[in-house]
């Protein structure tokens, strides 16, 4: 049987950093459409909504062939989780008689993630028994040698493994760090444990370019000079 798969693309009108930031054009694009074409693309996402409490972005959305859910207003200041976006637009779809496997969350700031993307690390989850998949981009993992000191406290102590502290380089675990461009998640397994983040959960790596999460002007301006020098090498 096909799974049915939802896709939840989160846009509040507000942001601190970069005012207006899911809308701001890449490219000529709103950056919010980048991920919205991305979710149609994909092969195994069956419904492509934009959760938001902006009538602009609304009207940019279904512009682009999404289906709008309007978030309300305890879910529309920046205190409000991820995970809770994702669980209003499952209830509200469940009470509309929709009902979903498996949730793919797609952060609107991460425009270099592909449908091709969203594919292959759906792919990797169903040949997995994991219950959720994160992307990740691979990060120096020197990190696993460090300390840390608690404030009112009189020593230091490794952040993770004492034995990784004096490990050599080459012995230690690679790392990774969340890109924020792909979250996979079973719809039981977030509604049970409300988190992204399962026991069995699985990566899929993407590259420094690709992982790219805008957040300010000057990430705009260099997601911009990647778009164009890969427009230049065709």
């Amino acid at each position: 049987m096909t799974k049915r798969v939802l896709a939840v693309i989160p846009a509040r009108g507000g942001s601190k950093d970069l005012p207006r930031k899911n809308i701001l054009e890449l490219q000529g694009i709103p950056l919010i459409a980048w991920s919205i074409k991305a979710s149609l693309n994909s092969h195994y996402i069956t419904k492509t909504i934009v959760s938001t409490d902006d009538e602009e972005i609304s009207e940019i959305a279904e512009h682009n062939g999404a289906f709008v859910i309007k978030r309300p207003k305890n879910l529309s200041d920046d205190t409000a989780s991820s995970v809770s976006v994702a669980r209003h637009a499952i209830e509200y779809l469940k009470a509309h008689n929709e009902v979903f496997d498996d949730l793919v969350f797609l952060q609107p700031t991460s425009p270099l993630r592909t449908s091709e993307d969203i594919d292959n690390a759906y792919q990797s989850f169903m040949n997995s028994d994991a219950c959720s998949l994160i992307s990740v981009v691979e990060i120096d993992n020197k990190c696993l040698k460090s300390f840390i000191k608690q404030p009112q406290e009189d020593y230091i102590k490794a952040i993770h493994d004492n034995k990784y502290a004096f490990t050599r380089r080459q012995d230690l675990p690679l790392t990774y760090l969340s890109n924020g461009a792909i979250y996979i998640v079973t719809v039981p397994e977030l509604l049970k444990n409300n988190n992204f983040y399962a026991e069995k959960t699985i990566e899929y790596v993407m590259d420094e370019l690709t992982s790219i999460d805008i957040d300010s002007q000057e990430d705009l301006a260099y997601a911009e000079s990647i778009l164009k020098s890969k427009d230049a090498g065709k």
